[in-house]
């Protein structure tokens, strides 16, 4: 459990009620990773939603190859930002690999137990979902400069 006044700090949680809050800091905990560790992986059971306080998170796409594979950068979390939020979209699967750039310490949210909040809570269920919305937009956004710059003159 951790405090609302925690969860404040976040505009990912900006938009609910005080009862809200006190119901996802029921349900959340901080956490820490030393650098260099993998957080998760694409295919993993998506069971946190994570938003990250301090440090760097990088997510990776693993790109098979001839005899290896390897990762390739697809994303970057900064501090204020969710991370793992496949965790409240079906299938409930993370879709790529992060991997901490630098310690890092984040916010963990139970997603079974958000999830089922936001099943008795229209209001928190909206407005989670207009931040992960809001989020994958950012994403969408940065992978196609990324294609872009990929393209050949």
């Amino acid at each position: 459990m951790i405090s609302t006044e925690l969860l404040r700090r976040y505009p990912f949680f900006g938009g609910l009620t005080d009862a809200e809050l006190a119901g996802i800091a029921m349900v959340a905990q901080e956490i820490t990773f030393a650098s260099d560790v993998i957080i998760f992986e694409a295919g993993d059971l998506a069971t946190q939603l994570y938003v990250l306080e301090t440090g760097a998170i990088e997510l990776l796409h693993l790109v098979p190859s001839q005899g290896t594979d390897r990762s390739t950068p697809v994303g970057s979390i900064a501090p204020g930002e969710p991370f793992g939020v496949s965790a409240f979209l079906e299938p409930y699967r993370m879709t790529a690999t992060a991997r901490s750039q630098a310690p890092v310490k984040a916010i963990a949210v139970d997603a079974s137990a958000l999830r089922a909040m936001s099943e008795v809570d229209c209001h928190l269920g909206y407005i989670i979902m207009r931040h992960i919305a809001r989020s994958l937009a950012e994403r969408l956004s940065y992978a196609r400069v990324q294609l872009a710059a990929c393209r050949p003159d």
